[in-house]
């Protein structure tokens, strides 16, 4: 368990990363005003969308005022037709050796023409208030609905690795191949989805790959029922849950053929525990026979990012490939999964979940992931959506603005 005196210390440690990255000022191209937290100093300087809507739950708790203005900035950077990047370039345009990998259609974009996984509405409802009282969130909404989904049941589809929020995950391996993200053919696949500016519709009419991945779905699920809009929950079942495997699995099509609906078992594979309306059976499928398993999910410091089981699982970074989406632990994942836990009862392993996460967090700081073995802190240091460890910790004295409750 987190002692009053460690959940102060955890505390303290937010409150300092968040308001080190914190970002404000007006963008000289057009004028707008923005205030944001960049996800780590130095190697991630702009907006990033998935990342805010994480870090505005967080800063909510002591920071209400801040984390509006988070998730305003996302508004406020949307195109007239409801559209919002991946990543937004507030103080300085994209330049150098990452316009070669970032989805922009033309020098000086504004943000990205890709997507993450749209969890505003849903990141407001808990930060902010209700979501359909901000009708830019709706036009958000109709962009996704218009643009995303390609069969008409609700779910949407992505047309690179990335805009799930996942990058270099195996689970995309199977899909795009040596173009999957941190292969040596991905500057191809981001060079034809600029000619297609990341229109779905014309990726997969003209041959290219898109694929109905799970954690993006969760996320978009959650978003609409915030907005009072019908769960996806449904139709994700019957989309990618693998009855055998007892896991929901991503599914690709290419020219309107699907090759399959497989691939490794990562913890994308376990994101629907977050949905409120997850069947019961099915949730304890995923509990009981993965993410409870001590030799697959259920590791010291917390879920890794692929079971421990599968060949592809890789703790560590190694060489001149960095692995880190093939094994570490990620607080948002955590996270995630411990809010299913709580759901379905499994309160006493949601304690020990939360206790190792923090425990991570008091060892190394807030980092953008950890290894699932030691906790020993991995990637860029002072991460900001590792705040979220804030939502796990159990409720205790409270010092002036500090939060005093957990798990919303």
């Amino acid at each position: 368990m987190v002692s009053d005196v460690d959940r102060s210390a955890i505390v303290d440690e937010c409150r300092r990363v968040l308001a080190a990255n914190w970002r404000t000022g007006v963008r000289a191209a057009d004028g707008r005003p923005y205030a944001y937290t960049c996800p780590a100093p130095g190697h991630y300087p702009w907006q990033w969308y998935w990342d805010s809507c994480f870090v505005a739950i967080s800063r909510s708790q002591f920071d209400p005022a801040g984390a509006r203005a988070e998730l305003s900035s996302l508004l406020d950077a949307q195109r007239e037709d409801g559209f919002i990047g991946h990543t937004i370039f507030w103080e300085r345009p994209l330049t150098g050796a990452r316009r070669l990998t970032y989805n922009v259609t033309e020098p000086g974009a504004a943000m990205t023409a890709s997507i993450q996984p749209p969890l505003l509405a849903w990141a407001w409802s808990l930060a902010v208030g209700d979501p359909r009282a901000e009708p830019r969130i709706g036009a958000h909404h109709r962009w996704l609905e218009e643009h995303r989904d390609l069969d008409g049941d609700g779910l949407i589809w992505i047309v690179q690795p990335d805009e799930s929020g996942l990058d270099a995950s195996p689970q995309f391996d199977a899909a795009w191949g040596w173009r999957a993200h941190s292969r040596p053919g991905f500057v191809t696949l981001v060079q034809a989805n600029r000619r297609h500016r990341y229109d779905a519709r014309t990726i997969r009419a003209t041959g290219g790959t898109v694929v109905c991945e799970v954690l993006t779905n969760v996320l978009y699920s959650l978003s609409r029922t915030a907005l009072g809009r019908p769960s996806l929950t449904g139709a994700l079942i019957d989309r990618c849950w693998d009855e055998r495997r007892g896991l929901f699995l991503p599914v690709s099509d290419r020219r309107g053929r699907r090759p399959h609906r497989g691939g490794p078992a990562t913890w994308a594979a376990l994101a629907p525990l977050a949905l409120d309306d997850l069947p019961e059976a099915i949730g304890r499928r995923l509990v009981e026979e993965h993410l409870l398993d001590p030799d697959a999910f259920w590791l010291p410091a917390g879920p890794p990012s692929v079971s421990a089981r599968e060949p592809s699982f890789r703790p560590r970074e190694s060489g001149l490939v960095r692995r880190y989406w093939r094994g570490p632990m990620w607080v948002n994942a955590a996270w995630l999964l411990w809010r299913g836990l709580v759901r379905l009862g499994f309160g006493l392993q949601a304690d020990d979940l939360s206790a190792r996460v923090a425990r991570a967090v008091l060892t190394s700081g807030l980092r953008e992931y950890y290894h699932p073995d030691s906790g020993a802190g991995l990637g860029q240091r002072d991460f900001s959506w590792s705040a979220l460890v804030l939502e796990m910790l159990p409720a205790g004295p409270a010092g002036p603005g500090e939060p005093t409750d957990a798990g919303r």
